[in-house]
């Protein structure tokens, strides 16, 4: 049995549940019904939140012992409407209700993540507003700011190793190849570039520098996920 702390929502899972459908009504109110099961999808969403959650070490997660969910919480909201679209996609095949929930998303937080898009089982969002996560390789323990954009030239995506952390304004494009512990300076861009293990990136492609990152990211945000 796992000794992790449990999930403490703000809303349990019939009141989330009735709570994301009056979102989708009154954001989107194309006339169409949920033509899923939403209560499974966020049933299957709240096990992936402990999860993630249960793995960072930062104010408003871990809260007097208890794995910490709060929906007003724009953070947590962010993270937790990726995890109901893309599970109840995975789940259904349905791309209906997951468009409505990847859009109430954008509405709600400025937050570009398809529920398409595979992201790691722990990830932090730190207020990204203006973010766009597109169809890469993520590895585990990734940290995304405000005004972030990963995505493609020609098509072709980055991959990311495991403890990645992008501050505000980066940019990482193309067939760019990014090792473990990689901090990624405010403003910094790269397309089409690797970056080695252990580095922090600083400037702009095709003049930036790696200088050597000290302090691994996993000791920066998160904590070992247990069970």
């Amino acid at each position: 049995m796992s000794d992790r702390p449990m999930l403490t929502p703000s809303l349990d899972q019939p009141e989330m549940t009735a709570y994301l459908e009056r979102l989708l009504a009154n954001h989107l109110p194309d006339g169409r019904g949920i033509e899923i099961d939403l209560g499974a999808a966020v049933a299957q969403a709240y096990d992936r939140v402990e999860h993630c959650f249960a793995g960072i070490r930062r104010k408003y997660y871990n809260v007097g012992g208890s794995i910490a969910f709060d929906h007003l919480n724009g953070d947590h909201m962010a993270a937790f409407l990726y995890f109901v679209a893309n599970s109840a996609w995975q789940a259904t095949g349905d791309t209906s209700t997951p468009t409505k929930l990847f859009g109430l998303n954008k509405i709600m937080h400025g937050l570009d993540l398809f529920y398409s898009v595979r992201m790691p089982e722990v990830f932090l969002l730190v207020h990204p507003v203006g973010s766009v996560i597109g169809n890469a390789r993520y590895g585990e323990h990734l940290v995304v700011y405000q005004n972030c954009t990963v995505g493609a030239d020609a098509g072709i995506y980055p991959t990311f190793g495991d403890g990645v952390i992008l501050y505000s304004g980066v940019s990482v494009l193309g067939r760019s190849v990014i090792g473990d512990d990689v901090v990624f300076a405010a403003r910094s861009f790269i397309v089409n570039a690797d970056v080695p293990s252990h580095s922090v990136v600083v400037g702009q492609y095709p003049s930036h520098r790696t200088l050597e990152n000290t302090r691994p990211v996993r000791q920066r945000v998160f904590e070992p996920v247990s069970g």
